[in-house]
């Protein structure tokens, strides 16, 4: 039987979803289902006054209106608010707790009705009195007040002396703003109370941190609260943490005694977690022949005022780039909104974008290509730790996309490529993330006839979860894929983290590998039971299973079929749970890379910019499904093109309020923005990091796909725009 690792395998749930069997959070229906719409504050900071009910009260189909001073009992303190996602420090926000306004778009009521019509309707006749206080929202106006928080890089040599006397000397400043997920789901929660038990079905990316949380907010037991997501329509880190509907939803069900169903409307999405807005400050120092000298980065990044999140932007210089001194500082600036998030590449997205812009302009300014000046400051360890890595084909991954994008064929001055009208620009950037591993359990459930199940609490956030699990399952078990059936998102099943940081198929995956083997071994046993075994005296590693069959590996004449020795013993089945284990290596650093070409057409009297062409080499270990693999990297490629040129948030700070909270008006790309993108997966073995050589693929895709468009822009226009989103008025040339 062929291997099902490593084939382009379709979507075992695709026929699910696209005949609309799989079900969503917001479409799980119970009889006497309420449904509930959130009133949100309209100013950033303050408290909630007065608030008149009466009038929505007087709607038919309206049961009541839930707010602070009118809900079931919440605990007062901050531990009980706590998810495993959330910032160590800070006070994590309790919605509808209390009277304070922390955030534009705060939830201060919930109108729970028949109908969510009638719920948003009834919505707009709630008067809520609030008296505003003095806010902040703006990162420029606010990062004098920002404040250094503790990173795990340290500084080596002295690097403001070493860039001070430095041949060539690069220093900018780079901007992204604030960005949303803007999944096509729609945050939902459907909750239903009998009076002893909870049952949620919720969007998450973590089943078991919003049962562990909605413990703790309601005060209850682990087995009185089960928490389902079998499938989401995307995530990109927003469902990381449970989302305040959530706890709306259990207030209502609760309060009524009767299952109860939240849907956030696209604006109030914009009330969550984002990317958090980010100025990032790099200087670069090196000689005259393109060696490093010093590297400094700053980032100075926005958080909410009670809590501090913040990833690491900073650090990625010492994972790609020989240089004796450097230094590196990462700030926060506290706002009135709410607490940034998880988003694609967290940290990376961001500081990898300004890295790879100043080391473009360092090219620029050395007269050395960019990929030759990435070569000659190439590291083969990280410069932080010191270690060795366990797998870097970067090197590769610069040879071959380079050779497919045509890299040769570039001319370096700017505007001197062109097409027609319109102004030709290559640029390219490099792409790194860590390469993740967590503790997970998996149960297998084997059968006589021949039909595996294989269980997990992970979730499947579109990423082809339950398509990588059955194609390990079915490999390990010897069984064809059709006969794997694969349970995840749910809270009762075997512990699994969160799915996020690109670990989840490495740390699963391992988990199925370590449940199959005790599953071979107890089939193993039977087996050997029965008369004339042609397996006795073989032990667990020295078999296999394949075709349906226990196989010995010296002579594969001896075998026995696995529905026989299971009924030899009358074993209607056999069930097992292991977790994987990953010892820490110590000697070794664990990331993935890239190297990403990009090529754009800019129409000189307009300045409107097209991506024409991206090609995207990555190393990645071993890749599990080359069609959901290709997928993940294409949906990162785009999402690189909208940051780059199209993600914005725009804020009215008079009412700390973001003006394009829709998407009409916060463009991401769509089919006429997106043309030609070729994906490479650069050959990786790496027998170290874990036995199946397995690293993540989430994150990677979008990482240097913006300053690569970038610096492609510059090369076609002479112009460097250093603040994110790259558009027309920034590189018209008027006279």
């Amino acid at each position: 039987m062929a291997s099902y690792i490593g084939s382009a395998t379709s979507r075992v749930d695709g026929r699910a979803k696209v005949t609309g069997e799989a079900k969503y959070a917001g479409e799980f229906n119970v009889p006497g289902l309420v449904h509930g719409y959130v009133v949100g504050s309209t100013i950033a900071k303050g408290r909630v006054g007065r608030i008149d009910t009466a009038e929505a009260l007087r709607v038919p189909g309206v049961i009541d209106v839930l707010t602070h001073r009118h809900r079931p009992p919440m605990p007062n303190d901050d531990d009980a608010y706590k998810d495993d996602v959330a910032p160590e420090k800070g006070s994590p926000y309790r919605p509808l707790y209390d009277d304070r306004i922390l955030f534009n778009g705060q939830p201060v009521a919930l109108v729970l009705a028949e109908d969510w019509e009638t719920a948003r309707f009834a919505a707009t006749l709630v008067r809520v009195e609030q008296q505003g206080e003095a806010h902040v929202t703006d990162l420029h106006a606010q990062r004098g007040n920002a404040f250094t928080v503790e990173k795990p890089e340290k500084p080596r040599g002295n690097a403001e002396k070493a860039f001070a006397a430095a041949e060539t000397r690069h220093e900018a400043e780079y901007y992204i703003p604030t960005e949303y997920h803007n999944p096509m789901e729609l945050f939902a929660s459907t909750a239903i109370w009998d009076g002893r038990k909870l049952v949620v079905y919720d969007k998450t990316q973590g089943v078991q941190n919003v049962q562990k949380y909605l413990c703790g907010v309601f005060e209850l037991q682990p087995d009185e609260v089960s928490v389902m997501s079998p499938y989401m329509g995307g995530g990109f880190g927003a469902g990381l943490r449970p989302q305040y509907q959530v706890v709306l939803a259990v207030l209502g069900a609760r309060a009524l005694k009767r299952p109860v169903r939240v849907v956030l409307d696209r604006a109030q999405m914009y009330g969550l977690g984002y990317r958090p807005a980010t100025i990032e400050r790099l200087a670069l120092g090196a000689t005259a022949g393109g060696t490093l000298d010093a590297i400094m980065h700053e980032a100075i990044a926005v958080t909410s005022q009670f809590e501090e999140f913040s990833r690491n932007d900073t650090g990625w210089a010492d994972l790609l780039y020989k240089a004796p001194n450097t230094k590196f500082v990462h700030r926060l600036a506290p706002l009135d909104v709410p607490t940034s998030s998880d988003m694609r590449a967290p940290g990376a997205a961001t500081g990898v974008y300004a890295l790879e812009c100043a080391m473009d302009e360092l090219a620029v300014a050395l007269k050395i290509d960019p990929v030759q000046l990435r070569l000659q400051c190439y590291s083969d360890r990280d410069q932080n730790s010191g270690l060795p890595y366990s797998s870097k084909q970067l090197r590769e991954c610069y040879r071959q996309g380079a050779a497919a994008f045509g890299w040769d064929k570039r001319t370096p001055e700017p505007r001197s490529m062109r097409d027609g009208s319109d102004l030709v620009g290559w640029g390219m950037a490099t792409g790194v993330w860590e390469a993740l591993q967590m503790p997970a359990a998996v149960r297998i459930v084997l059968t006589a006839n021949g039909h595996a199940e294989v269980a997990t609490a992970a979730s499947d956030i579109g990423t082809g979860t339950y398509t990588i699990m059955a194609q390990v399952a079915a490999d390990m078990l010897g069984l064809p894929i059709d006969s794997i059936s694969v349970k995840l998102g749910d809270s009762t099943l075997p512990q699994c983290p969160v799915e996020g940081g690109s670990w989840i198929a490495a740390s699963v995956c391992h988990a199925i590998a370590n449940t199959a083997r005790e599953v071979r071994g107890d089939l193993l046993k039977l087996a050997k039971r029965m008369k004339d075994s042609p397996l006795a005296g073989a032990g667990v590693d020295d078999v296999v299973l394949a075709d349906g069959k226990i196989v010995s590996k010296q002579d594969a004449s001896r075998a026995v079929p696995i529905a026989s020795a299971m009924q030899s013993d009358n074993a209607e089945r056999i069930t097992r749970e292991e977790t994987n284990s990953f010892e820490e290596d110590k000697s070794h650093a664990h990331n993935t890379h890239s190297a990403v070409f990009a090529e754009v057409k800019v129409d000189e009297e307009l300045g409107v910019i097209r991506v024409t062409r991206v090609v995207d080499a990555v190393a990645a270990g071993r890749i599990l499904n080359l069609k959901t693999a290709h997928s993940q990297v294409m949906g990162g490629v785009v999402w690189g093109i909208g940051m780059a040129l199209h993600e914005e948030a725009l804020f009215d700070h008079q009412f700390g309020r973001v003006m394009n909270a829709n998407i009409a008006e916060y463009h991401v790309p769509v089919n006429a923005d997106v043309h030609d993108i070729k994906v490479i997966f650069v050959d990786e073995p790496d027998e170290t990091i874990n036995p199946l050589g397995i690293k993540g693929l989430g994150e990677i895709g979008i990482v240097g796909v913006a300053a690569a468009i970038a610096n492609a822009v510059y090369h076609a226009t002479g112009k460097r725009v250093r603040d994110l989103p790259i558009t027309l008025d920034k590189v018209i040339q008027f006279d």
